[in-house]
């Protein structure tokens, strides 16, 4: 049996002000900051560690991880970065705040932004001071492979590729494996380690700070998951997720 476990960032600036993120760097707030290390403490009481650890490009995500690190006495885990876990892009509605755009276009219509599994937002425009093409970070990506929207099926699609590529290699080669990123990524992950059909994943709420543990036999096929932590907790948190789009 093989174990990964995954964990969304803590809380960031976007997140608290209920903002679109996508591919737009925000950092932490003090509240994310205490998830990451909360998460790390709920990993230690399990007995959970680590040979290597995958993030994404982005700081809320990195620096999470690097929170983890410290408080796990890890901060020598080799770490693989890469843009194919970065959380989803959402076009147009990037710095945009979700109760706001449900005030003008709807609960339902948001709902659709936010959960479709194959709808894509608006796509943004290169004069978009989010328009991310020109960012060194993805100066190695070809151009045709960074987006200007998403939906969840092409965020399945880029994780997937990387999952096969990147870490089941590191898992099988009996790697303990860390992954940390973000809601859109590992709500993905999930899709594509279970087989997850589209209306079930698309309301599969992964929480920020709570780590996500599978089980996995010798193929890499699901045995269980579980989340670390109340479950009370873990239930309210998933709640406050789904309903970020809701008018306030």
């Amino acid at each position: 049996m093989y174990k990964v476990v995954l964990l969304r960032h803590g809380q960031s600036v976007w997140n608290a002000e209920n903002r679109f993120t996508g591919w737009v760097d925000v950092g932490l707030t003090d509240k994310g900051i205490a998830e990451a290390r909360s998460a790390a403490t709920l990993m230690r009481e399990a007995g959970l560690t680590f040979d290597i650890a995958f993030t994404s490009v982005l700081q809320k995500a990195i620096r999470s991880l690097w929170l983890v690190q410290e408080e796990l006495n890890l901060l020598w885990l080799p770490v693989i970065k890469s843009w194919r876990l970065n959380e989803r892009h959402y076009g147009a509605l990037q710095g945009l705040n979700k109760s706001e755009m449900a005030k003008l276009h709807g609960e339902a219509q948001v709902k659709i932004w936010r959960r479709s599994y194959d709808v894509r937002p608006p796509a943004i425009d290169e004069s978009s001071p989010y328009f991310t093409g020109n960012d060194p970070r993805y100066k190695d990506v070809p151009q045709e492979l960074i987006p200007r929207t998403e939906s969840l099926k092409d965020v399945v699609e880029r994780v997937a590729w990387w999952w096969r590529e990147g870490i089941a290699p590191e898992i099988v080669n009996n790697q303990r494996v860390l992954i940390v990123a973000h809601g859109n990524t590992l709500r993905a992950l999930v899709k594509h380690l279970e087989d997850m059909p589209n209306d079930e994943v698309v309301e599969f709420n992964i929480p920020t700070g709570i780590p996500l543990v599978y089980e996995l036999d010798d193929r890499l096929r699901p045995i269980q998951r579980y989340f670390l932590g109340d479950p009370e907790m873990v239930k309210q948190a998933m709640e406050a997720v789904a309903q970020q789009g809701a008018i306030r």
